[in-house]
């Protein structure tokens, strides 16, 4: 099985969430990349040493394996959308279009998404999903990295909403300033390119 590989950012000063967070938040990232590779040799071992007898420690593992793969995938989209500095929205955009047709308006939109990463108690993220079956958005709460995902729909734009993510910055009481920073960082142009990928 192809091993996973740390993604490189260029992530350049942001508004609120410094620059010493999001290295700190970077070797967490790492750390589910190695995580990760980890599970997959011990599975590859343990597969072939006594599947029978191995048949605990190997469902655990498996079980194990979606929190760290999602931790990969959730932060790859998280930094991604704050490379190459706050980019705004198109007005013409297909996002924003299909985003005003169902919300009514992008500020809408935005405010309830803002409320729910805010107002969600406990860890996870607050993600913008496409349902490309209904045609419509869908936003939800992912509790830890995997818990909550929906299945068939693809994630547009994710939110790290776990602590780590803005205590050392904004401290717990500040979660809300942080949601509105972390937009006032984010390069809408990535969006949209993730929202023409899901409409493929």
């Amino acid at each position: 099985m192809l091993k996973f590989e740390e993604q490189k950012f260029n992530i350049p000063a942001l508004k609120g969430i410094s620059t010493k967070n999001i290295e700190e938040h970077l070797k967490l990232y790492a750390g589910y990349v190695k995580n990760a590779n980890n599970i997959l040799d011990m599975l590859a071992k343990y597969h072939t040493e006594d599947m029978t007898g191995n048949s605990y420690i190997i469902g655990e593992l498996h079980r194990r394996f979606s929190f760290e793969y999602n931790g990969i995938r959730n932060h790859e989209m998280y930094f991604s959308a704050l490379e190459g500095g706050a980019k705004p929205l198109s007005p013409g955009s297909e996002f924003r279009k299909a985003i005003e047709a169902i919300a009514g308006s992008f500020d809408n939109f935005l405010a309830g998404f803002k409320n729910m990463a805010a107002a969600t108690r406990g860890i996870g993220w607050a993600v913008l999903w496409y349902d490309k079956k209904n045609k419509q958005f869908i936003g939800s709460w992912v509790d830890e990295q995997h818990l909550g995902q929906l299945s068939g729909a693809t994630p547009i734009l994710m939110l790290d909403m776990w602590e780590h993510s803005y205590v050392a910055d904004y401290q717990p009481s500040g979660k809300k300033q942080y949601v509105e920073d972390f937009f006032t960082n984010l390069n809408w142009e990535v969006i949209e390119k993730n929202f023409s990928m899901a409409t493929k």
